[in-house]
């Protein structure tokens, strides 16, 4: 019996092939894989269901809800938010702060007051990228603020007006379109691409009306209106109105813009050149009247 079963485990071993690596392998259930792949290969869902949005990223689009009546559509549209998303928006800058500039000597009342003068001072800043187009002057702090200056704004409120009329002052509101606006917060940078000071546009259509009122003091408005407005508001708020025509700062006072000019004492078409500290003006007959207002 032992014999004939050692003669065939022999002839068996004959045989069976030779022992190789080709031929070894684990135990069955010794190696567990992890399956990650996709389709056939042994993925699976992984907790995003099948196909969709919710699939392909990591996130859900916003508004979307699961298939159900999303919220924004239960309900008739809000004519309010119309065109929200392209409406010009107006930083606010209160008269608190101002008068803080003022008394922290960051802004010299001697001289008139614009978007890059407040700029400059490194405590108000605009985006013209996020639809930023200037200044909103509010009247908080109105009955605080005792400045005498010359200020340039893009938009202000009737009491506003009031406050800084009220200690001699005088605000104009004025547009500056996007590519001013970025002339405006950085010159130093414009003024090192070596490039002509361009003009200022108009006022688009539904801006018009405003920057032609003279109860805005709009700059485009009528300097005789202006001065009539002017004594209205002072009427109204029981104050009594400064004479700029007598004051010593009246130079100062009356300083204004030109409608196609974007800083004091520098006209469209000059070319200011920091290295050499020249400024550059254009002698063609066809560029002064290009750029002429």
């Amino acid at each position: 019996m032992t014999s004939f079963t050692n003669k065939y485990v022999l002839n068996l071993l004959r045989n069976l092939p030779r022992l190789s690596i080709s031929n070894l392998r684990n135990n069955d259930g010794a190696v567990k894989k992890n399956k990650r792949g996709r389709a056939q290969h042994g993925g699976d869902k992984h907790g995003h269901g099948n196909k969709g949005s919710k699939a392909r990223q990591n996130f859900m689009r916003p508004g979307y809800e699961t298939g159900n009546t999303p919220f924004y559509m239960k309900f008739p549209r809000e004519q309010y938010y119309k065109d929200h998303h392209v409406k010009r928006q107006y930083p606010p800058l209160s008269l608190t702060t101002l008068q803080k500039m003022i008394d922290l000597n960051r802004i010299d009342i001697s001289k008139p007051i614009d978007l890059s003068v407040l700029c400059n001072t490194g405590l108000y800043n605009i985006n013209p990228e996020d639809k930023h187009f200037g200044v909103n002057l509010i009247d908080e702090g109105a009955d605080n603020f005792k400045a005498k200056i010359n200020v340039e704004v893009q938009w202000a409120s009737e009491p506003t007006i009031a406050a800084i009329e009220r200690n001699g002052g005088v605000i104009t509101t004025s547009f500056f379109d996007v590519n001013s606006l970025f002339i405006l917060i950085n010159p130093k940078k414009f003024f090192q691409r070596g490039e002509a000071i361009p003009r200022r546009m108009i006022p688009p259509d539904d801006a018009i009306l405003y920057y032609s009122s003279a109860a805005n003091r709009g700059y485009l408005a009528d300097p005789e209106k202006i001065s009539w407005e002017r004594f209205v508001l002072a009427q109204k708020y029981g104050y009594k109105l400064p004479k700029i025509e007598d004051d010593p700062d009246y130079d100062m006072l009356v300083s204004r813009k030109d409608q196609r000019q974007i800083f004091y004492g520098l006209e469209p078409g000059w070319v200011v050149n920091l290295k050499d500290k020249v400024i550059l003006k254009p002698i063609d007959p066809q560029l002064k009247e290009f750029y002429r207002s």
